[in-house]
């Protein structure tokens, strides 16, 4: 399979001097269309700054970065807004939607900026919402739901523009283990639907359920994992959390 994300010794330093920090250091990684990776470490280590450097929220201090054939950390300001817009979904532990606009509107907003048309734009979150079970929600405010439904409509919002690549940050680290599980498992109907998806996260039972993991330490990457186990692998996490 082809690559839709590279990079080749990307770093991110802080400071200078005896001050100086390397945040993430010479990271190489290869994600292929349709794969799921998993990146795991203690708090501190890099695994966010790593997230925000691909996806274009940070700029990179030195090394390479290739998203879907654009070498991202070559653009401008204003072609790095239009990436972010037009091909990559971000899902933060904190969810961060707007709490004054209605669910149906926070899905469809990412579409809206990326240029479609409010219809298309509508339609397109009338959809996602029911994929993920949550289309009699649509005009409730954030504010009204559960925080698992908070985040199953963060995921439809990255979902909205139709991003080549979702990172997804932490994305059960403010939920309980049932709403874990309704994420999860949203996660895995990605993941069979072809979704490239990037999941930082401490718990080792969503990690099982990628292609790979990768350990990361002091900024770097430390060790790799090519999880063999398939589907069975992915519905015994899915087990160890309804246990």
């Amino acid at each position: 399979m082809s690559s839709i994300l590279s990079t080749r010794g990307l770093t991110r330093t802080y400071g200078d001097g005896e001050s100086l920090v390397r945040a993430v250091d010479g990271v190489d990684l290869d994600v292929a269309a349709g794969e799921t990776v998993a990146v795991m470490g203690p708090s501190g280590c890099g695994k966010s700054t790593l997230l925000h450097l691909v996806g274009g929220l940070d700029r990179a201090s030195g090394g390479e970065i290739h998203l879907a054939g654009r070498r991202v950390d070559q653009l401008t300001e204003r072609a790095l807004a239009r990436l972010r817009r037009t091909d990559v979904g971000f899902v933060f532990q904190a969810f961060h939607l707007m709490d004054e606009l209605t669910v149906i509107e926070n899905v469809e907003l990412p579409a809206l900026l990326a240029g479609r048309s409010p219809r298309a734009a509508r339609a397109r979150a009338t959809e996602l919402l029911r994929r993920v079970g949550l289309d009699a929600k649509g005009d409730a405010l954030p504010t009204a739901l559960s925080g698992g439904q908070r985040q199953r409509v963060a995921v439809a919002r990255a979902l909205s523009n139709e991003p080549v690549l979702v990172l997804a940050d932490e994305p059960t680290g403010n939920l309980d283990s049932a709403a874990t599980l309704d994420v999860l498992r949203l996660f895995e109907d990605l993941h069979e639907a072809g979704q490239t998806l990037v999941i930082v996260t401490h718990d080792e039972r969503i990690a099982a359920t990628a292609d790979r993991l990768i350990s990361m330490r002091d900024g770097a990457f430390v060790d790799e994992t090519r999880l063999t186990g398939g589907t069975t692998g992915h519905l015994g996490a899915l087990a160890g959390l309804e246990g």
